[in-house]
């Protein structure tokens, strides 16, 4: 009976920390889940003529559309100057799907470029015109040499 006992106590003491362990655990990756982030992928750049030609890919995992998405990026060099500040404007974003913008840096050699900085993003507004501040929704990748970070 005590062997009993003892085993019926082990199980709910198990399945209570089963039963709480895995909302601690999943805090982020659901978050991650649910698709609550924008991926903003420097995705290839390219030599033109007199120009460096930026391809970006938004990956919007939002069930809502932006509608005001601008980035604002600071481009370094090899020496850590500031070789040039842009503001790339992404929107509109659709409701969780990807698109890929591309941007002229006219005057500037893509091998100059070292890392991109994301300064900020504004504005920034879904489709109902709530602003936010989306530069806690985006995760940042690079395809490319180029650091791309925040």
């Amino acid at each position: 009976m005590r062997c009993r006992i003892k085993f019926l106590g082990a199980l709910i003491a198990a399945s209570l920390i089963g039963a709480t362990a895995p909302s601690l655990a999943q805090t982020e990756p659901e978050a991650a889940a649910t698709g609550q982030t924008v991926v903003v992928e420097l995705n290839k750049v390219e030599q033109l003529d007199n120009a460096c030609r930026a391809y970006l890919l938004f990956e919007n995992g939002h069930s809502s559309r932006f509608e005001e998405f601008r980035l604002d990026l600071v481009l370094f060099d090899g020496e850590g100057v500031i070789a040039r500040r842009i503001a790339v404007e992404a929107a509109p974003l659709r409701a969780d799907r990807s698109v890929v913008k591309l941007f002229d840096l006219s005057d500037l050699q893509c091998e100059s470029i070292d890392r991109v900085l994301l300064n900020d993003i504004g504005p920034c507004a879904d489709e109902e015109g709530a602003r936010q501040d989306c530069v806690d929704l985006v995760e940042l990748r690079s395809r490319t040499n180029i650091e791309f970070f925040q």
